[in-house]
């Protein structure tokens, strides 16, 4: 059985169509995915459709944008009911934001001579609602200012950059709450990212468990055997479900893992899929 509970479309900063990112997943031995495309669930349907045909078992999913404690964090939904009506007041909550940051990034960089950038960035971005630093960085490395997008989150867009923007998301105990109420399961999304010390972690973790967190993913894109087996250990360690997802975006270096086709959790991990399948 292969899983892969965490892959974009073009519905957010995705290169595939729902349907394609299904056609792919299927093509590498994919059976049971989650299409969870950043603050958004409109492409769960067309991939559903797809699913359907390719004899993959879809489960609905979306990333919702977390601020905590100063940091920006990722919570994945599971198994949610799409029609919800808080979950999807909470995410068009958060796609409002979106065109504020990045007119802001765009004054910024304007500043350091980079123009156009506002303009520029939503002439690549497919659904303009969900323009991300992704397709800044795509325009970026189109105009000649980074010869590859892991340098323009390195030198302008990561956090504490020279343009980057400290942007308010959801917090921590809104988002758990919204997918509990659309009946759904909440998940760290690829906690060995985040630039943490091991007591922030823990800080993070106790806090995401206190507001009824159930999950963390304990493999993500790329991530070694080392992080899965730490990360198994501390889903044990504080009582998590275990997730596993590629993180795929697009094919490339900076385009997340091979979608459907993620290693075994290590066997102490509870997986997440047994409370849905």
């Amino acid at each position: 059985m292969s899983i892969d509970l965490h892959c974009h479309s073009t519905v957010s900063d995705g290169a595939l169509t729902p349907a394609e990112v299904v056609l792919r997943a299927h093509a590498n031995g994919c059976t049971l995915l989650a299409l969870t495309d950043h603050d958004h669930t409109g492409g769960v349907a067309a991939a559903r459709l797809q699913a359907a045909q390719s004899g993959i078992t879809l489960i609905n999913g979306v990333e919702i944008s977390v601020s905590w404690r100063g940091r920006t964090i990722h919570i994945v939904g599971l198994n949610i009911a799409l029609e919800d009506e808080v979950l999807q007041t909470l995410l068009q909550r958060l796609r409002s934001g979106r065109l504020l940051r990045l007119q802001a990034i765009a004054d910024k960089l304007a500043k350091k001579g980079i123009s156009d950038a506002y303009e520029g960035t939503l002439a690549l971005a497919t659904n303009i609602d969900m323009v991300t630093r992704t397709h800044i960085a795509d325009f970026l490395v189109n105009t000649g200012h980074v010869s590859k997008k892991a340098d323009a989150f390195r030198k302008y867009l990561g956090d504490g950059k020279s343009c980057s923007v400290r942007h308010q998301w959801a917090e921590l105990a809104d988002v758990v709450a919204a997918i509990r109420h659309a009946g759904g399961i909440a998940v760290i999304a690829h906690p060995m990212r985040y630039e943490l010390s091991a007591t922030a972690r823990r800080n993070l973790f106790s806090d995401f468990k206190a507001c009824g967190g159930a999950a963390i993913e304990v493999h993500s894109g790329r991530s070694s055997l080392n992080d899965r087996l730490n990360y198994a250990l501390l889903a044990q360690q504080f009582g998590f479900l275990a997730s596993c997802g590629s993180d795929f975006h697009r094919d490339g270096d900076f385009g997340g893992g091979l979608i459907g086709s993620c290693p075994p959790l290590p066997p102490i991990c509870q997986p997440v899929w047994s409370h849905f399948t």
